[in-house]
């Protein structure tokens, strides 16, 4: 069951585990900045893609929130725990992390 809170995670350990396509990406970032580059594989979640993505995904699914900064996508998160989603990390760093340590690893 649920703990009611989501968790953190670096950059690195989603390196680590994106090989085996087991996590859901989600990248709340405006659709400009999406668009203009954005972590393999992501999900753009806006107001307007999120409830089709709650009724669709696996809640039990891992999922990783990507915002700017990891800050906004604590937000998120924690309201996706809300939704009865069962392992909800927010990327520490976000994108702005990501682009420094893994350049090569974002898709436009």
């Amino acid at each position: 069951m649920s703990e009611n809170s989501f968790k953190h995670m670096s950059v690195s350990e989603l390196q680590a585990v994106m090989a085996d396509k087991s996590h859901i990406v989600v990248d709340i970032r405006d659709a400009n900045s999406f668009v203009n580059g954005r972590i393999v594989d992501a999900i753009h979640l806006t107001n307007e893609s999120l409830a089709d993505f709650i009724r669709e995904a696996d809640p039990d699914a891992p999922v990783v929130v990507c915002c700017y900064h990891g800050i906004s996508s604590q937000q998120a998160a924690e309201f996706l725990i809300s939704q009865d989603f069962t392992d909800v990390y927010s990327l520490d760093g976000g994108f702005t992390q990501w682009q420094i340590q893994f350049p090569d690893n974002i898709e436009r």
